[in-house]
């Protein structure tokens, strides 16, 4: 190469780490039975849970039934206690979420993503042995829902202790036009070649699937040329036939966009309609995450999307993606239900995997 090309398409490296925190994470169940009898207790006293144990400490809930001050008098109050004050200088960062409900109801675990912030448990400027909330619920509200039945309810409290944060290297992060190109639209040459040739009709051009469905129902006698379409929403095939009329899509709403594209993915590889299947492609390399990998993933292999495979693949080349999906379970339904795609994902991921994947 000429030094003259290097000047105009300089080198550029590109590296990515991500910050990672080490947790422990567990939960416990405080049943309250004869919630009646509880009322009695005066405020700020509490009743307290069994100890308890996570990320190798100790705790326990304390339960103040009026409130754990005057002010709080009309409300159930919940603390989460570190009970380790036989130790002075202890100090813990967890975060913690309570969460009550009539018993067996508190089975699923809320997300700690939406927990309290991180606090500190023990000494030091900012720590307390004990954090919680002063008016979780008002009594009165709670006693007219249903999260207490027969004169019971349970309380769950996950907490995550914090363990250490740690930097660890991730992939190289890649424009999605690495792995997915959409060629420009050819609709002025394809509209070129129907006027030239006089053969099929402007719905039909783009989709030779299509062509062959709709001379077929004419040759069996249908002269309306009416083609049934099964197996898919009336939605997508709107959406569809408005690509092949205006080689345009309007704008979908973010909350179903996903999902829509997926669904046009695979009527545009029904269709055969190549342009389309790379613009929904494309659009899904975006949406590909911890939770979402998996099910993308097997979607790019079924409907043979190389570059949209290409994305999953690199998505759980790092370390920690890979880590977060296999916690997640995510990759066992891709074990069971597409044993090829797993292997080429287990070769591909070989030098990560030999110390990280066990399925």
């Amino acid at each position: 190469m000429s030094p003259a090309a290097c000047r105009g398409n300089p080198s550029r490296s590109a590296s990515a780490s991500a910050v990672v925190v080490d947790t422990a994470t567990g939960y416990h169940l405080l049943k309250i039975e004869g919630y009646s009898l509880t009322k009695g207790i005066p405020t700020s006293l509490s009743l307290k849970s069994s100890q308890f144990t996570v990320g190798g400490y100790r705790w326990r809930i304390d339960y103040f039934s009026n409130g754990d001050c005057a002010d709080s008098a009309d409300y159930i109050s919940l603390f989460l206690s570190l009970d380790e004050r036989a130790n002075k200088d202890v100090k813990v960062r967890a975060s913690w979420r309570f969460q009550i409900g009539y018993t067996g109801n508190v089975d699923k675990p809320p997300s700690l993503s939406t927990a309290k912030a991180c606090t500190t448990f023990g000494v030091g400027p900012d720590g307390s042995w004990s954090w919680g909330y002063d008016r979780f619920i008002r009594r009165e509200d709670f006693e007219k829902s249903d999260n207490l039945r027969d004169d019971s309810f349970t309380i769950r409290c996950d907490i995550a202790v914090v363990r250490r944060f740690r930097a660890e290297e991730t992939t190289e992060i890649l424009p999605v036009e690495a792995f997915v190109s959409v060629p420009p639209s050819d609709m002025n040459q394809q509209f070129g070649d129907l006027l030239e040739t006089e053969k099929g009709a402007d719905v039909v051009f783009e989709s030779p699937v299509f062509r062959a469905e709709l001379y077929s129902s004419m040759k069996e006698g249908d002269t309306a040329g009416v083609v049934r379409i099964e197996d898919m929403e009336a939605q997508v095939f709107k959406l569809l036939l408005r690509f092949v009329y205006t080689d345009s899509l309007p704008e979908m709403g973010n909350d179903d966009e996903d999902v829509m594209c997926q669904h046009l993915l695979v009527a545009a590889d029904r269709y055969n309609l190549e342009r389309l299947k790379l613009i929904y492609e494309e659009k899904l390399c975006s949406y590909i995450s911890v939770d979402a990998v998996s099910n993308i993933l097997a979607l790019a292999d079924q409907h043979h999307c190389d570059g949209l495979k290409k994305a999953c693949f690199h998505f759980l080349a790092s370390p920690g993606n890979l880590n977060a999906v296999i916690t997640s379970d995510g990759l066992k339904h891709l074990s069971r239900s597409f044993p090829s795609l797993m292997e080429e994902l287990v070769a591909m991921l070989a030098p990560l995997l030999s110390h990280a994947l066990v399925i």
